[in-house]
């Protein structure tokens, strides 16, 4: 894929916010390769890379599949921690369809999309209450809209996702929301060499009860706010983005460790 143009540069992989969901697709034709480090921290730790490949079927809807390559498993309570690379141990397939574009000056623009995933839970076992939980496929739908410019850039989202059961088991119903802004200063408007931007993003998740052997586990439900910086850079058809995010509102019984800081590093190439 070609980013030698201002418009264009945001349209890249989803690239945009680090956790947050964003409307960027990928141009008809184009691919894009992320490579994710993901991780969370506090009372107990969890990594985790996941490789996504993307495709533009059009200009407005981008289809990708991502897979999990889980380095230690987490005991924290259930989390997306970013919205097109999740760091549950699941197969994703998923897509954005941007299904309504307005032209609001020059550079800028009010879009919104829809999103739809099948979620297939992996082989590794996940850690935590949810250790040794069968799972069943998953659905993910949600939406998200928002203003981009030359200088400013806000989205607002939500998806949700639900689980089959499987064998007695179920995994929780996870419901997710975000808020990113992103601003780009004038000294980094610049048509040669890296593009830069600096955001702040919120994200919320609220999840439902584990079901194991039939029966609710007690205290398995959640909720989480998290906020923090995080930055994009662009060369070419290369990006980089990366950040962290520090809890702000912890809902969430004793079952799970208290989770102090996540952090995620993305690699992207465009082709």
């Amino acid at each position: 894929m070609a980013i030698a143009l201002l418009p264009v540069l945001l349209e890249a992989s989803g690239h945009g916010p680090v956790f947050a969901l964003a409307t960027p697709t990928n141009p008809k034709g184009g691919w894009s390769l992320d490579s994710n480090l993901m991780g969370r921290g506090g009372g107990g730790s969890g990594f985790m890379f996941r490789p996504s490949l993307g495709y533009g079927l059009t200009e407005n809807l981008k289809l990708s599949v991502s897979a999990p390559i889980v380095l230690k498993a987490e005991p924290f309570a259930v989390s997306r921690l970013s919205a097109f690379t999740s760091m549950a141990g699941d197969f994703e397939a998923t897509a954005i369809w941007r299904f309504q574009r307005k032209d609001t000056g020059i550079g800028s623009r009010f879009e919104s999309a829809a999103i739809g995933g099948v979620l297939r839970p992996g082989p590794q076992d996940a850690g935590g209450p949810l250790q040794g939980i069968q799972g069943g496929m998953g659905v993910l739908v949600g939406g998200v809209t928002g203003l981009a410019s030359r200088s400013h850039y806000a989205w607002g989202g939500a998806t949700y996702q639900r689980y089959a059961a499987w064998r007695s088991d179920r995994r929780p119903d996870l419901a997710f929301y975000t808020l990113a802004y992103a601003y780009r200063p004038p000294s980094w408007r610049t048509d040669t060499g890296w593009d830069w931007r600096i955001f702040g993003e919120m994200t919320g998740e609220r999840s439902g009860q584990i079901r194991r052997a039939g029966q609710p586990l007690p205290g398995s439900q959640s909720h989480q706010v998290f906020l923090g910086p995080t930055t994009l850079g662009v060369y070419k058809n290369y990006a980089v983005s990366a950040g962290i995010q520090l809890p702000v509102y912890r809902a969430t019984s004793p079952l799970y460790p208290r989770e102090r800081f996540r952090f995620a590093l993305n690699l992207a190439y465009f082709f």
